[in-house]
């Protein structure tokens, strides 16, 4: 069933007055913010995605993210450009439990899928989904892990509401799993002073972009991101990425958990862990065991994970968590 929202959004797509539409940012480092994309630059964007996928004229296309955020909008953009037929459930932790046919193509959230596969059948109707994209946030060791013995195809996109979602995949089922991420054709990449990923792609972007994401290139033009600038701490003249630190804690935390930073007198910064269980002596066991000396939290905060509209943790939320702790003292390590 076509719902209320997308026949709205379909409507705004066919006026011939204007030639942008209204989407906002994720706001995974602070508020969502608008951006006018436009809808020449959507529908390459989409062409991109079909062609990478080998969709085709009737496929059926699965919509289960909000239309207020350029992931939901891309879906119904696709089944328009690609003549997908659309299938609409509403935006949940959930989408597959309702679904009874048989799907093409699905773009999923981390955490939908991360749901998803807590219910057997629910996974079982995953594992059917000829092709499936999962963006909007990092794709966790055990998900990886459990998503490579799947039979379809499974990838994690790359990209951001300023490319009109993803400009890159990466495939994460079957014996092509990798980190290392396929750009699109018409997508030039390199890297800036700062190591940081520079994106050249005019069919969807007027701009060269230099993104916030430290990255490495391989010589066939391949890519695999390491951090964010922004998730760099800086502790005692070391620099730490919060994205390793977390990659490397993944497989052996048993609690939800994110690394972030606080200021302190001595180092200028240190690295707190935040974690909503009050399991210390463990946490710190684990985390000595695993990471780098100077990679080892010399503090733990003790609350729920903030997450963004997208669910991806909100970094800036965590820091204010961090500096605004009095409870915890700094743990010598």
């Amino acid at each position: 069933m076509i719902t209320d929202d997308v026949e709205q959004f379909r409507l705004e797509w066919n006026d011939s007055t204007t030639n942008t539409i209204l989407v906002h940012t994720s706001g995974s480092t602070g508020t969502p913010k608008p951006f006018w994309a436009e809808k020449e630059k959507m529908a390459n964007s989409a062409r991109l995605t079909c062609n990478f996928l080998n969709l085709r004229p009737s496929d059926t296309a699965l919509l289960c993210m909000p239309l207020k955020y350029i992931a939901g909008k891309m879906v119904v953009v696709r089944s328009i450009v690609g003549q997908l037929q659309l299938v609409c459930v509403e935006p949940c932790g959930h989408p597959l439990s309702t679904i009874d046919e048989h799907i093409n193509f699905a773009a999923l959230t981390p955490m939908q899928v991360y749901n998803t596969l807590q219910v057997p059948a629910e996974a079982h109707k995953l594992s059917e989904i000829d092709n499936v994209i999962i963006g909007g946030g990092a794709i966790d060791h055990n998900m990886s892990q459990t998503l490579r013995s799947f039979p379809n195809r499974i990838y994690s996109t790359y990209g951001m509401t300023e490319t009109l979602s993803h400009i890159a995949m990466r495939r994460i089922s079957g014996p092509e799993a990798s980190e290392w991420y396929t750009p699109f054709e018409h997508v030039k990449l390199s890297l800036s002073a700062r190591n940081t990923l520079v994106i050249d792609a005019p069919l969807v972007a007027n701009n060269i972009l230099e993104t916030n994401d430290i990255a490495q290139i391989d010589n066939s033009g391949k890519f695999r991101i390491i951090g964010r600038t922004d998730n760099t701490i800086n502790t005692g003249g070391i620099k730490v990425q919060i994205e390793e630190v977390e990659r490397l804690l993944q497989p052996h935390m048993k609690a939800s958990f994110a690394i972030t930073s606080a200021p302190d007198e001595k180092f200028g910064e240190i690295i707190v862990i935040v974690t909503p269980h009050q399991m210390d002596a463990e946490t710190m066991k684990i985390c000595q065991s695993v990471l780098p000396h100077i990679w080892v939290p010399k503090r733990i905060c003790h609350s729920n994970i903030p997450l963004t509209g997208t669910n991806k943790p909100d970094r800036a939320a965590l820091k204010r968590i961090a500096s605004e702790d009095n409870t915890s003292k700094n743990i010598e390590t």
